[in-house]
């Protein structure tokens, strides 16, 4: 039985040997490696790197392109990749979530891009307040704050193949960008505040305004929102924004912090 676990370990360490190999070498390349590389790569003969590289693909732990025949890492990594990163972010967040809501005196929420939408991950309300359920709930990226800052550092040629002309106007909201270049010039706008407003933009009496949290290497990942009445909260939105943004760079600097 020992011997078996031994086995089984030592397999599993060579597995975990090549998924760094096309780890390492997707940051720069994102092209993927083909079994000879990787082979020399992880210092193994061929055939055994072919025979795990099948078994990984089987699992959806490596992908392997059906034209060039090069591995990269598998969609089931990225998927468990977020979910333990939503995990760890939402934990993290909550008291600055908290300490938020209590210096606005209104609901805050914790969301991440889900595709072309705003995923609400988590949210906190005042001591005093009602706590609607907001966790789950999705909204469309352009029209709202919390997307416009998830959107603010896309490229243009990411921006410009996804959000066309006709997928803009498909969009819920009051507000409908009309071209990609409206909407860039929104976002350019978000990128040299370091936070987005809104104001009845995506409903009707309701303004908002979002923050972008970043991870180590400065990416954006996530961002903290603020949304309530008009009638409340619309004298005090441009402050309310300010606050948020020092809120999320605080988040920011603690979310890969070693404590």
């Amino acid at each position: 039985m020992s011997s078996k676990r031994q086995t089984n370990s030592a397999g599993l360490r060579r597995d975990i040997e090549l998924l760094e190999v096309l780890g390492k070498y997707e940051v720069e390349h994102k092209s993927g490696l083909g079994v000879i590389r990787i082979a020399e790569m992880a210092g193994r003969e061929k055939t055994q790197v072919s025979r795990a590289l099948a078994t990984l693909a089987e699992q959806g732990l490596v992908d392997r392109d059906p034209n060039t025949m090069f591995y990269r890492l598998g969609w089931r990594l990225y998927a468990l990749s977020a979910q333990t990163f939503e995990a760890h972010l939402t934990s993290v967040a909550a008291p600055y979530l908290r300490r938020l809501a209590e210096l606005a005196q209104e609901t805050t929420h914790l969301c991440v891009l889900r595709h072309d939408e705003v995923l609400t991950l988590s949210t906190a309300a005042p001591a005093h307040g009602f706590r609607a359920v907001w966790e789950g709930l999705t909204s469309p990226a352009p029209s709202t704050s919390a997307g416009r800052v998830l959107l603010c550092e896309w490229d243009e040629t990411s921006l410009a193949a996804k959000w066309t002309p006709e997928a803009l106007a498909s969009v819920m909201g009051q507000r409908i960008f009309k071209s990609t270049e409206e909407l860039s010039d929104e976002l350019k706008k978000v990128r040299q505040q370091g936070f987005s407003v809104v104001d009845e933009e995506f409903e009707i009496g309701v303004v908002g305004c979002s923050a972008p949290i970043r991870d180590a290497s400065g990416r954006i990942v996530a961002a903290i929102n603020i949304g309530a009445p008009k009638a409340r909260l619309e004298s005090k939105l441009d402050q309310a924004a300010r606050l948020t943004r020092k809120v999320a760079n605080e988040l920011s600097q603690t979310l890969y912090s070693p404590s």
